[in-house]
Order: C-alpha cells, then structure tokens, then sequence
C-alpha cells in the first residue's frame, strides 16, 4: 500500500500513538532480513555522485534521518533500508525519564507542520546502549544524540553528557550535544558562549579519556543549535570549531523553533515548531554559521524539508548533509529516495559539477 493511501488513516491516530505504531514496524522488520531487502530495493538509491566524507566516516549519500524519531534505538536496524545515508537516534538522557505529559504532539496538515513538546521522554543511555550494542553492523553511519535528565540542575548539566557518553562511546559513529530544545526547562540557556565552553570542554574531555582508554579515536563531536539565536551568536558559536583545538567538529542547524510565522496565525501550542514553516529560517542559520566558520566545518541542515528542492536549499546554504524527519510525516518514507534521485539534476542545472561546489553559494 503507498503511503498517500496509508496517511488518511494514520492520521485519524493521536500523532505519538501513529509514531509508536511505525516504530514497532520497523523494530519487527529489523528482525526479518528478507523484507529488508525488499524494502532496501524499493527505497534505496545508489549514485556514487552522492557520496561524500566527513569525520573520517563515509556517507553514501548526504539524507539522513534526525534525532526524535527513533529515540530508543528501536528501529536502527531497519532504517537504513529506507534510503538514508545515515541515522540520528535520541535524544538520549543517562537516566530514563517519561517526558512531558501528553497530549504532546500536533500535526497541521494545512501548514505541513508539527509542534511538538516532548521533553527527551526515553528509556536511558543504558537500554539504547544494550540495543547498540546487539547490532549485527553499521550499514551506514550511527549518530548519538545526547541530552540532559529534566530533573539535573543546569549546573551539572555536563555531568548528564558525561555520564551518557561513557555508556554510549562504543556504539555511535559520531555524537550530538543537543542544547538546543526548546522543551526541556532552561536548556538553551546552555547555548550561551561561557556555559557551552565549559560543557563542550568537559564532553571534549570525556571523549579523548575514553579513546586513550580503549585505544580508538575519539568519536566526532557536533553541536545541535536553535533557529531562534542572532547572527552574533552564531558567529560565537561557530568560533567554538575553529583554531588549532576546535571544541566540536561540526554543527546540526537547527532544532525547532518557539517563534510562529506571523503569517500562520493557526499554529497555536506550545513547543517547538517543525516542518515546512522552519525551513527559511533553519537557513538562515545555516548561512550565517556557514559564513561565520569560512566553510570549513560540515554543517548538517535540518529543518522543514519536504522535497528536494528543499534540500537543495540548505545545501546551497552551507549544509554538507542534510536530515528530516517532519517532512516524512506529510510525504512519508519515498521521500529519501525522491531527495536522492532528483538532487543531481538540480546541481547540475545549476552548473555544478558536483555537491561540493554548489555548497554554500548562497550562504
């Protein structure tokens, strides 16, 4: 059944209950590696021209999957054959923690967005380590998403990102540092240029001890950032991945939003905005650190991508990767390979002879 037949009834079902649906899915699907490979050859596209590198890792293609959608570490064995290039699980917390209370998730069809106010509900760093841990291999790269308990105090904020780093270092490929949602209490306030030095030099810390101590390179460290900071701190965030000892090796831009469009009245919840909505402004960012970082540190671009013109724009902007997630909700999972197979096209209508060139030409 195609998913335009499929949507209509997944969104008669409250949008969590729609998700822990597809979630189980897809943990089921894991366990069956022939409808893997069926699935792999309905939504997978090979194209060498798509593959780039970044971090020592190999992406076979610049569409990956955000943090949010497998938080848990449920479905990591069967994403990989819905097309993406990589996947983000999390946002892990080292403690499990029920989030906020529900209802906690709004779709707007009309405006193709959702708001959300999750709160990192999840079952621990220690579970999605076990779940790791039980994979056969990395077909494509694994990154961590890490965030704070709700109940630690800002002040030991970094111990929490410590604390689910040491259980987690095996088993990603690269880590996230996510300050920048807007649903737990005062987390943003992390993204202040003192806090974050100290947080991102205690999680620098953290990693290094551990690769000497298991003799194996420290993994990537990227920083996931709000749409809603000005050009000033963006410009003092990206200083925080240059020099001689950059603090992170790269940026997710953005997370969601607080801020509602002025011109859709209608999006009325509170928490974070996503979808079709963020995508103007999720570039903006995505320039300004472009800019800001001369386009030497890989940036991933999320934020409202529902076609591959979309992607194409944050490419444009800055972004060596990209990721969604909102966008699969409207247009489900044949979005990856639509992105996959029209982005060529679109660089070279452009006069691009590959990704590389056309990044950041509009930053």
């Amino acid at each position: 059944m195609s998913y335009g037949l499929l949507r209509p009834l997944l969104f008669t079902l409250d949008p969590e209950r729609a998700h822990t649906l597809s979630i189980a899915a897809l943990e089921a699907l894991g366990h069956m590696p022939r409808g893997l490979a069926r699935v792999a050859r309905r939504y997978t596209a090979h194209d060498p021209r798509l593959a780039q590198d970044f971090w020592g890792l190999h992406f076979a293609n610049p569409v990956g999957l955000a943090a949010g959608y497998d938080k848990d570490a449920r479905a990591t064995a069967a994403l990989p054959a819905l097309g993406f290039g990589f996947i983000e699980i999390g946002t892990v917390t080292p403690r499990p923690q029920p989030g906020n209370p529900r209802p906690r998730v709004f779709r707007y069809p009309a405006q193709q967005a959702v708001i959300n106010r999750m709160g990192f509900p999840g079952e621990g760093a220690a579970a999605v380590a076990r779940r790791l841990a039980a994979l056969p291999g990395h077909p494509v790269p694994i990154g961590i998403n890490l965030g704070k308990n709700k109940d630690t105090p800002l002040e030991r904020a970094q111990d929490d990102y410590v604390a689910a780093l040491e259980l987690l270092f095996h088993y990603g490929d690269y880590l996230c540092i996510n300050v920048s949602s807007p649903n737990t209490p005062g987390l943003r306030l992390l993204q202040g240029e003192e806090a974050l030095r100290g947080l991102l030099k205690a999680v620098a810390a953290a990693n290094q001890r551990l690769a000497l101590q298991h003799q194996r390179p420290p993994l990537p460290l990227l920083l996931k950032i709000a749409p809603d900071l000005d050009n000033d701190d963006l410009n003092a965030i990206g200083s925080l991945a240059l020099g001689t000892a950059p603090l992170v090796n790269g940026f997710i831009a953005t997370n969601t939003t607080i801020e509602r469009p002025a011109s859709q009245p209608g999006l009325s919840e509170s928490g974070g905005l996503s979808g079709a909505p963020l995508l103007q402004q999720s570039n903006a960012v995505i320039a300004q650190l472009y800019r800001a970082t001369q386009g030497q540190v890989p940036i991933i671009g999320v934020g409202g991508i529902l076609s591959a013109a979309d992607a194409y724009a944050k490419i444009l902007a800055g972004a060596s990767l990209v990721q969604v997630y909102s966008g699969l909700i409207f247009r489900g999972p044949g979005l990856v390979r639509e992105i996959l197979e029209e982005l060529p096209g679109l660089w070279l209508k452009d006069g691009y002879p590959d990704l590389a060139h056309a990044r950041g030409s509009t930053a």
